[in-house]
């Protein structure tokens, strides 16, 4: 087989060619549409991280530490016994004076 011009010529394309120029095309669009997705995916993933962060903050600072918790239990358990204690006291006063 002898080349003829317009196999030789390499401004002309083959359809080999073309076929590798439309997948070019297509998977260049495919994988531009995807780095957008991702894109957007990854930004709201990070904005989501700074939303839990504010969120921790938020809870750290309104709600009160076991330690303090412990704390406040026990005074309030103080505060009753010594009510009682004085309960105790005037009942057995009330009894002293009535016998």
């Amino acid at each position: 087989m002898t080349p003829t011009a317009a196999s030789t010529n390499p401004s002309v394309l083959g359809s080999a060619d073309m076929e590798m120029m439309i997948w070019n095309i297509v998977l260049t669009a495919v994988v531009g549409i995807m780095g957008f997705l991702f894109k957007g995916k990854f930004d709201e993933l990070d904005r989501l991280g700074i939303l839990l962060n504010r969120t921790r903050e938020e809870v750290a600072r309104d709600h009160v530490t076991r330690s303090e918790m412990n704390t406040m239990v026990d005074r309030l358990g103080d505060r009753f016994d010594r009510a009682f204690e004085r309960l105790e006291a005037k009942v057995e006063e009330i009894g002293r004076t009535k016998s």
